[in-house]
């Protein structure tokens, strides 16, 4: 059972997100929240899997608490940003602190049940074109790239599978890229991972454009 906490200052948007959600069998809503400082104290007391934040609420916003929450080391959870898509510089500073992608609220349910889903099981919200762009564009304000010593233990073919990364692509999209396995294609963006340090697929995008390694021109609009 996915377990599930839904953060949103509307609660007309918190009553939606569960009406949805809780008509899956392997989906729970276990906690709500109105803002940052309730949505950590109620990841403390019921450990969902899965938090669904809104990014702009009073009190504490969803970026700081995304922050509180992902620099905590007990903490499982994963996070979606929920947003308005207006190229808020926020969203892309919650894809820096550790959120595993974001929704739009006026998202489709099948949308919505399928990103709890695929972050649940540890991917990230990073195939929409939607999601492409809105990186892209802030991609390309790092003038400076940033250096970063971990990608230089990366192989030629996980470099190669980072830029894909980066991309957007699924796992089993490298894998027809690439003519590889789904399976070699999984563990080489697992290792990659591991030899840099990232905890999502996300991180390792930012990361990539940060550095320089992969430049906005992978991306398609």
């Amino acid at each position: 059972m996915i377990r599930v906490l839904l953060v949103d200052d509307q609660r007309l948007v918190r009553a939606g997100f569960r009406s949805i959600l809780d008509g899956e069998d392997d989906i729970e809503v276990v906690a709500e929240a109105a803002d940052g400082r309730e949505a950590l104290q109620a990841a403390h007391d019921h450990r969902p899997d899965v938090v669904l934040m809104d990014i702009r609420m009073p009190v504490l916003d969803g970026l700081a608490a995304t922050r509180h929450l992902l620099e905590d080391p007990k903490v499982t959870a994963k996070v979606v940003i929920l947003t308005t898509f207006d190229l808020d510089e926020d969203v892309y500073g919650a894809l820096r602190a550790g959120a595993s992608g974001f929704l739009v609220k006026d998202t489709e349910p099948e949308e919505l049940i399928h990103a709890v889903r695929v972050v649940a099981r540890g991917d990230a919200l990073l195939a929409p074109s939607i999601t492409r762009r809105l990186i892209s564009e802030f991609a390309a304000r790092v003038t400076r790239p940033a250096p970063a010593p971990a990608l230089d233990r990366l192989t030629d073919r996980e470099r190669e599978v980072l830029s894909l990364v980066a991309a957007g692509l699924s796992n089993d999209e490298i894998a027809r890229e690439l003519t590889l396995s789904p399976a070699t294609a999984k563990t080489h963006v697992s290792r990659i991972m591991t030899k840099t340090g990232m905890r999502d697929r996300a991180q390792l995008v930012v990361l990539a454009y940060e550095s320089g390694a992969v430049t906005p021109r992978w991306l398609t609009p």
